[in-house]
């Protein structure tokens, strides 16, 4: 195995978006992330849809749906 090419870890401090925040180990002390399991669709059990510019009703006449 190669030596000296492995980064430095270091303590540091995830922030989401949402204001939540942990700590764990990378190679940044600081990460700044957009979504965390706090605020992610998925795991909060909400759904949303997105829509732009029409296109989910578009979809729904198109096909029939209501």
């Amino acid at each position: 195995m190669k030596t000296d090419i492995h980064p430095e870890y270091m303590d540091a401090v995830f922030s989401c978006a949402c204001g939540n925040r942990w700590e764990t180990r990378a190679t940044q002390p600081e990460v700044k992330v957009e979504v965390c399991s706090k605020c992610h669709p998925f795991f909060t059990g909400e759904h949303r849809i997105v829509d732009t510019a029409g296109r989910v009703e578009r979809f729904k006449r198109r096909y029939g749906m209501k």
